[in-house]
């Protein structure tokens, strides 16, 4: 209650706490929008997804100790984790595309698990942090204070966006994941490689969570096991919007940013981990009884 009471005696940090939770959304709806991919193209729910985010930070945190600054692990970390999609899908991925949804959760889960001991066994369990070297910038004369990588990540996540949006839409291999996506079958009988749709496609979210990886290693601590957290972000997000719904995606991870600032100011920030649950929670309930009712309506 004291928390709530110093919102609502200092309107300014209300402010703090949304243009924070803002830009950080931006950052979990780049992560669910390649969930979204993967899981409306090939109906993998990709459990591995915020250790993928890991990997990426990693990148750029391998690269601050050969001197390479980190924002330039940027075009790097996309490159290489493509290829580890890529080279995923093609040893795991692929076996498990048209199992049932059990085998697809294990297969991903096993990744996530794999891919957090190597973590470890290479960099340690120590938290680390990518040093940007940017400074903060001061607004509203000195009441709010935000760090201009978090502002630098923010229009880069929505450009990341832009392009992946450009080149669905444009290109024909965005086209032919478009419409596998839509129907498989038909878009094998169109003469569409339905297999190596289902390869970019992994190989592309892949790339998308390095991006994001490099970005969350420039603002927070990045951690071998902190990848889970990441995932059921991206889960909360694709599970509120829908699969498809990008400009839902947008919103959701702009939202679940704010949510979080809040809750955890007003919580606790050790009750920042439970308000995501929860939420995810909340959400698969309602989606539960939308989805009975929407059967006694039919019946």
């Amino acid at each position: 209650m004291d928390n709530i009471s110093l919102l609502t005696m200092a309107p300014v940090l209300n402010v703090q706490l949304l243009v924070d939770g803002l830009l950080i959304g931006a950052i979990f709806a780049l992560v669910a929008y390649g969930l979204a991919l993967v899981w409306g193209v090939t109906n993998v729910k990709n459990l591995a997804q915020g250790d993928f985010v890991m990997m990426g930070g990693y990148i750029a945190y391998a690269m601050t100790l050969a001197g390479i600054h980190p924002f330039l692990a940027l075009p790097v970390a996309i490159v290489l984790m493509f290829a580890f999609g890529w080279l995923i899908y093609k040893t795991v991925i692929y076996r498990v595309v048209d199992k049932d949804l059990f085998t697809s959760l294990l297969a991903t889960f096993g990744i996530a698990i794999v891919v957090q001991q190597l973590l470890n066994l290479i960099f340690g369990p120590e938290v680390k942090i990518a040093e940007s070297g940017f400074g903060i910038g001061e607004y509203l004369d000195g009441g709010l204070t935000v760090s201009n990588i978090k502002v630098i990540a923010f229009f880069l996540a929505l450009a990341l966006a832009l392009v992946v949006v450009l080149f669905m839409k444009k290109s024909r291999m965005g086209q032919a994941i478009r419409a596998t996506s839509q129907n498989a079958r038909a878009a094998r009988i169109m003469g569409i490689d339905t297999d190596k749709v289902y390869a970019i496609t992994f190989a592309l979210n892949a790339a998308i969570c390095g991006a994001a990886g490099v970005l969350i290693s420039m603002i927070w601590v990045i951690q071998p096991y902190f990848g889970t957290s990441y995932s059921i972000r991206a889960f909360v997000i694709v599970t509120a919007a829908g699969l498809g719904n990008l400009p839902g995606v947008i919103m959701a991870g702009l939202g679940l940013g704010a949510l979080e600032q809040f809750g955890s100011f007003i919580l606790g920030a050790e009750f920042q981990q439970a308000i995501v649950v929860g939420l995810l929670l909340v959400i698969l309930v309602i989606r539960q009884i939308q989805q009975s009712r929407h059967r006694q309506v039919v019946k």
